[in-house]
């Protein structure tokens, strides 16, 4: 047993450096954070500190200005190694790469927002269409009998976690209809598939759906608890594939039929407080100093930082946004969130600016607090 679980290790790693030696030679996945966020998670691994040490050393050396989060490969080296890697090392493998953070609520049903359209509160069917965004509209169109809410579904952790959420708080929801395209990566996202798997199978410790081949199907902000009271509420009619409207409106009406009614067993849903945003009143200069941006057809985006003297004491210069801004927060230049969020936002307009021709001004920050409180800080220049 020992053997096979060391030859099992092996052959893993040998995928993970494989598959890693296939995104460093590939030009696309130097910018993608599908790549970088893999090779951060798997240093992060004691076999990431040993064996696979030279490997991601060299992924890293050719990581580029971070641009997209997902290219949508049909093949996802990273995802490939991901995979291989959480089931030879399960203890190790708990951090998805794709963001999972937690999503809002908000009030009334459906408690959490997604890409569905309501019919009836009372019905006893639920249908997610999972790629196939159109055919759930069809479907509200066409509104069969019993049909209580349609929507797509496109990723194996958040858009699975909402699912669970919003079905649980709806206790007349006892069926759940899977229609329309799986994702077609042959290695990537697949809900469909991953909602099947837990249905069937629920999740680990550490929330990854038992026999999901998704990309990163692991549950974090639902607990098992309302997984498993999700897997006794509902059941799953598998209709992957099928986009004819008539045959699933059908199904729909069949189903409903059988309702054995509402569900009594849902766990008591955690309660998120919901803030209404408001704009900044006055700003709070940054003890760290201000930053004036400048957008150059030639030189790219340039950023000065002065001290709160007024001296300035270093010039950032790169091409994209997102690069200029990662070396500040890395020099240190930033001491406040808030002064964070408006550079993000400056760097932004200015790279749009470089984009579309048109002239850049630097936003005026609101005005200063009183002085009393001005060792509080933020500071953002409003220079242009």
């Amino acid at each position: 047993m020992a053997a096979n679980v060391t030859t099992g290790r092996s052959n893993a790693l040998a995928i993970v450096s494989e598959q890693l030696a296939e995104a460093t030679a590939a030009k696309k996945c130097h910018a993608c954070g599908c790549f970088q966020g893999a090779v951060a998670a798997f240093e992060k691994t004691q076999v990431g500190r040993g064996e696979l040490a030279p490997a991601l050393a060299r992924a890293r050396e050719t990581f580029a200005a971070r641009k997209y989060d997902c290219l949508g490969c049909e093949v996802c080296f990273p995802a490939v190694a991901e995979n291989a890697f959480a089931e030879a090392f399960p203890d190790e493998a708990r951090a998805p790469l794709c963001p999972t953070d937690a999503p809002a609520h908000r009030s009334g049903w459906p408690p959490l927002p997604g890409d569905y359209v309501v019919v009836r509160y009372g019905a006893p069917v639920a249908v997610c269409t999972l790629n196939s965004a159109s055919l759930a509209n069809e479907l509200v169109a066409r509104q069969p009998g019993g049909l209580a809410i349609a929507g797509s579904l496109h990723t194996e952790n958040l858009g699975i976690e909402r699912i669970v959420r919003n079905v649980l708080a709806n206790p007349n929801i006892r069926f759940l209809v899977l229609c329309g395209e799986d994702t077609r990566q042959a290695i990537g996202h697949l809900p469909g598939q991953s909602l099947a798997a837990l249905s069937e199978n629920g999740t680990d410790a550490h929330g990854r759906i038992l026999g999901a081949r998704g990309k990163r199907p692991v549950l974090k902000n639902v607990t098992r608890e309302e997984i498993e009271a999700f897997r006794r509420q509902v059941e799953l009619v598998s209709l992957v594939g099928e986009q004819n409207v008539a045959r699933i409106a059908g199904e729909i009406e069949s189903w409903a039929a059988r309702t054995p009614g509402a569900f009594d067993g849902a766990p008591a849903a955690a309660v998120i407080p919901v803030i209404a945003a408001h704009e900044p009143s006055r700003l709070v200069l940054d003890p760290a100093g201000f930053l004036v941006i400048y957008p150059d057809r030639a030189r790219g985006l340039i950023l000065e930082h002065y001290r709160k003297e007024g001296v300035l004491d270093l010039v950032i210069q790169g091409a994209t946004a997102s690069a200029v801004a990662a070396t500040a927060i890395e020099r240190g230049v930033l001491s406040r969130l808030d002064h964070a969020v408006y550079l993000g936002r400056e760097l932004a307009r200015a790279e749009e600016s470089l984009r579309a021709g048109a002239p850049y001004v630097q936003d005026r920050a609101p005005e200063p607090a009183p002085v009393e409180e001005a060792h509080e800080s933020c500071g953002c220049s409003g220079s242009t």
